[in-house]
């Protein structure tokens, strides 16, 4: 298996000793480096270019989505998870649109956590289910036409998906493989012309 190299950008110690340590102790996973600060993740990530990173929002100086927005632009294939304790509209969708593919609350149980890693590391959009449906209440009516080109199948899954669910969570409910739902996913991106959850949520549920 191989292991996915994590970052954790996050200023109070516990929390961030505590993801270290989870991640530290779970085959397929390793953590490269902790930051207490964004000034230093914006040094030391730009030197060790992990595959993730976990990102704190609230942070003493300069903020995570800020830190965000820097990195992304300069490392494109570093993957952002917003890790925080704010589930307002504008955190989120600041987050998203400054390059995070990704964002769970601090609620989440460790094992969801490393769930979700692993999720954006193999190209999806982890969400917590308050968070995704955020990204779909803030939007108004379904989209009859893009509706109708999508089998019930694919309408399942866009509404797990808008709950919050994992890749595997929706293999082990719809009975199917989590490599079987990526499939399904990835027609679901191209028949609403679409590139990533959050997209395919917003033309799916939304008027764009």
């Amino acid at each position: 298996m191989t292991n996915i190299s994590v970052a954790i950008v996050e200023d109070q110690t516990d929390i961030r000793e505590g993801l270290k340590y989870v991640i530290d102790y779970t085959d397929g996973f390793t953590c490269l480096a902790v930051y207490k600060d964004a000034e230093s993740a914006i040094v030391g990530i730009k030197q060790q270019q992990p595959q993730v990173v976990l990102m704190d929002i609230h942070l003493p100086q300069m903020s995570g989505i800020e830190c965000v927005s820097e990195l992304k632009a300069a490392f494109p294939a570093v993957q952002f998870l917003m890790f925080s304790i704010f589930e307002n509209d504008e955190n989120i969708f600041e987050a998203l649109k400054a390059g995070a593919s990704g964002y769970i609350l601090k609620k989440t149980p460790p094992n969801k956590v490393l769930d979700a890693i692993r999720e954006l590391y193999e190209g999806g959009s982890p969400m917590s289910a308050s968070i995704a449906r955020r990204v779909i209440s803030h939007f108004q009516k379904p989209q009859s036409t893009e509706k109708q080109s999508l089998t019930s199948r694919e309408k399942e899954i866009l509404e797990l998906l808008s709950k919050g669910f994992l890749y595997k969570e929706i293999a082990d409910k719809l009975g199917t493989s989590t490599g079987t739902v990526r499939q399904q996913i990835h027609k679901i991106y191209e028949k609403l012309h679409v590139q990533n959850r959050t997209e395919a949520l917003n033309k799916f549920f939304g008027n764009t």
